[in-house]
């Protein structure tokens, strides 16, 4: 027979470690929902993502495309010089937000493929851009896109 304190010594060990796996399994589900990867709009088209995926959405504005709609929405596409995809961002853009320039947008894809913005990203100044549009930059500036 064995001690009844070995016994309850092992039921704490295993209530313990139930308690962490439960733990541990909220704190990645937390994670997954507001985890957003970053995709270009060729690679985001090509990805097929279903409109309850939350992605990043990179980019430049493409010249030409912006629209206000009653002073709130604003419409615009995001090109990586193979692909855009327009986007609808409803509230007041960054102040360095403009065509042309490099842009990252949160939020998720629609059914008819359009993206919806929750967070607008723009280029601060001369020494930030995302580490994914740099190049993506670099090209446009010397195509004159």
């Amino acid at each position: 027979m064995t001690p009844i304190h070995r016994n309850r010594r092992l039921g704490l060990i295993a209530a313990g470690a139930v308690l962490l796996a439960g733990a541990a399994y909220l704190v990645f589900s937390a994670l997954e929902r507001n985890v957003a990867y970053f995709y270009e709009p060729s690679e985001a088209l090509a990805a097929g993502l279903g409109p309850e995926t939350r992605i990043r959405l990179g980019g430049l504005v493409e010249r030409n495309s912006v629209k206000t709609i009653d002073g709130v929405e604003t419409v615009f596409r995001v090109t990586d010089g193979a692909a855009s995809i327009p986007v609808s961002y409803t509230g007041i853009l960054p102040d360095l937000f403009r065509e042309g320039q490099g842009v990252v947008t949160q939020g998720r894809m629609t059914h008819d493929g359009a993206f919806i913005a929750e967070t607008i990203l723009a280029k601060h100044d001369e020494n930030y851009v995302p580490r994914e549009l740099h190049d993506l930059m670099e090209e446009a500036e010397r195509a004159g896109v």
